[in-house]
């Protein structure tokens, strides 16, 4: 069985991933989570005292801890999910994406490289090192063509800056230090466990709560939407198979305007909950002034990642989207146990847009 030293798994993504593997005795983890707000132990609790899940909390950006845990479990892979990931608090708070997202991933990286050189031929041979990252390092798309593995970076929010620099740093350390790395960059994920500060899950959250469901500026901003699930087995392709040095894009093949993803959930809503009295749920769209530097459409090219690994997505939208929404109406105590005192709900990162001044 493989040994995996997972960072970031107790958030969205991460803690998928670590429960799909460990709950099918595929691979053993060792989950190594800072436990931000964004970050839940709860989340975990279906592996709670699985043989195979070992959790230690603490900071990527910890050389020396993280050096120590890897010469103690000796991972066969390190899979990099630490980071702060949502653009709204990186406009109201862009140093703590500097500090995990580039610092933490330099230091993640420093103690891999030391890790790998103490290593025998046998370890060298089998590790990789699979850095998570996000098609908004790629910037924003016109009315028609894809990104693909050779789109140029062009970010605009200083969290899609911070993860283009990482991005850069983890190529740096193949071409230079042959450090065995391979890179993925998704694009929007969605599904259970995701903090509601997220476009799917604040909407399902706010409906139910009959609250506005703020939508940015015109609402026809477009993404290319992931199942959680669908981007955790491309991970584990990737891990598999995939080649030193390659980056690998993954999506949904599944665009959708902002205000016409909303509607869905409102009709879906409608339909799964018949008595609510928020009814009919697109009643409740807001709005709201858009936030600066919002791109306007992504859409991924994951042909690669199909020819080469044979990777593609099981979920549609509609299929997926269904799946969601009721993860969420049987978990309502799992969202109210995740939402901090510090956060109500409300759209975040729109103070500049709203005419504040930069201090």
């Amino acid at each position: 069985m493989k040994t995996i030293f997972v960072t970031g798994g107790a958030g969205f993504i991460g803690s998928n991933f670590v429960m799909n593997l460990v709950e099918s005795g595929r691979a053993r983890i060792i989950n190594y989570d800072k436990l931000t707000y964004a970050g839940n132990l709860g989340t975990l609790a279906p592996v709670a005292g699985n043989p195979n899940h070992i959790f230690i909390q603490g900071d990527i950006a910890h050389r020396q801890t993280v050096l120590d845990l890897l010469e103690k479990h000796r991972p066969d892979a390190i899979v990099n999910f630490a980071a702060e990931s949502h653009v709204d608090r990186s406009i109201d708070a862009p140093g703590e994406f500097i500090q995990t997202n580039i610092i933490g991933t330099f230091e993640l990286l420093e103690a891999a490289r030391t890790y790998l050189n103490q290593a025998d031929e046998r370890e060298k041979e089998r590790f990789r090192f699979l850095h998570v990252s996000t098609d908004e390092v790629y910037g924003s798309l016109g009315g028609s063509g894809f990104f693909t593995e050779e789109t140029p970076y062009a970010p605009n929010s200083p969290y899609a800056a911070s993860k283009a620099a990482s991005d850069h740093l983890v190529r740096s350390y193949f071409k230079t230090f042959s450090l065995p790395v391979v890179t993925t960059n998704c694009s929007n994920n969605y599904g259970p466990h995701q903090f509601p500060e997220k476009l799917i899950p604040l909407m399902i959250h706010n409906a139910r709560s009959g609250k506005p469901l703020p939508v940015y500026g015109d609402g026809l901003h477009i993404r290319d939407w992931l199942y959680v699930e669908d981007h955790c087995r491309a991970l584990e392709r990737v891990l598999e198979d995939g080649q030193p040095g390659e980056v690998y894009n993954v999506g949904g093949d599944n665009e959708k305007t902002n205000l016409d993803l909303v509607n869905t959930l409102c009709k879906i809503l409608d339909d799964l909950v018949p008595n609510s009295p928020h009814k009919p749920h697109k009643s409740l769209i807001q709005f709201v002034a858009d936030r600066p530097g919002h791109d306007r459409r992504y859409a991924i090219d994951a042909g690669k990642i199909k020819r080469e690994l044979g990777w593609k997505p099981e979920e549609t939208l509609d299929t997926g989207l269904h799946k969601t929404v009721q993860w969420y109406l049987k978990h309502s105590a799992w969202v109210e146990r995740v939402m901090s005192g510090a956060y109500r709900g409300e759209r975040l990162g729109l103070s500049t847009a709203m005419g504040e001044k930069l201090k």
